[in-house]
């Protein structure tokens, strides 16, 4: 029988009961006959089995990524001043903002290790998106794990959102997670691009004088964080879940 993508709410039980087989989600569209996007589809809406619930196991098959800027002054964080109390606003603890060369950046980590980096030249509108998923998202698996049967974890920017990235997602059969958004404290890769930034701050005169040493001074970076960091940041997955939770949306300790 050939896979279906429309579904009664009989085929929708049928993978509801089949998840807790714990089988991948090419096993499981195998097994029930129907295409993997429709399996991910009904995954994320079965009221069951929650992400909120995921285990460890299951979210180490999940892809995160994220878009970041790196500026050659201070990283991202900007200078800091001693001051007293009451003078926040003070013209003395004030500096007038300069415009130095920064990069925008795409990556992407899974319990694996790091993958590839984009650096953009340009605004991330829906196409330029699509391409960076393309190139650099699809690679991704086959580079970090040989187990391809993941799925995609990306924010609510409205590039990731557009009706045709969504079905570009859908035509190559990429399960995307449900994820919050306003959602920082919940992206692992969040730890890495402070742990890049905070690399750089820490060069001092050895810092990165134009782009092109910026590019390559992240690239070494990016490529130097082990797989144990990033497996150990998957794993914390469930925790930082409860602690957002618990938070009630404001910022939690990750």
């Amino acid at each position: 029988m050939g896979k279906r993508k429309d579904l009664s709410k009989f085929d929708k039980g049928q993978i509801v009961m089949a998840r807790p087989l714990d089988q991948s989600i090419s096993k499981t569209a195998a097994l029930v006959e129907f295409s993997r996007s429709a399996v991910v589809s009904i995954y994320q809406k079965d009221p069951f089995s929650p992400e909120k619930n995921w285990t460890v196991a299951q979210w180490s098959k999940a892809l995160f990524s994220d878009e970041t800027k790196f500026c050659i002054s201070f990283g991202n964080r900007g200078p800091r001043v001693w001051r007293k109390g009451g003078e926040a606003h003070s013209p003395s603890c004030l500096k007038s903002s300069i415009k130095f060369p920064q990069s925008v950046i795409w990556g992407a980590i899974s319990s694996a290790g790091v993958g590839p980096l984009c650096f953009l030249k340009t605004k991330v509108t829906a196409p330029v998106y699509q391409e960076i998923l393309e190139h650099f998202m699809l690679p991704s698996p086959d580079q970090l794990s040989e187990d391809a049967d993941f799925i995609f974890q990306q924010d609510l920017a409205p590039a990731h959102t557009a009706k045709t990235t969504k079905s570009w997602l859908n035509d190559h059969g990429v399960g995307v997670l449900d994820w919050p958004a306003n959602s920082q404290d919940l992206n692992p890769i969040g730890n890495l691009w402070g742990i890049v930034k905070l690399s750089i701050e820490k060069m001092r005169n050895k810092r990165p004088k134009n782009a092109d040493e910026l590019k390559a001074t992240v690239k070494e970076t990016w490529a130097s964080i082990p797989p144990q960091q990033c497996h150990k940041l998957i794993t914390s997955m469930p925790r930082r879940i409860e602690a957002v939770i618990k938070a009630k949306g404001a910022p939690a300790k990750y």
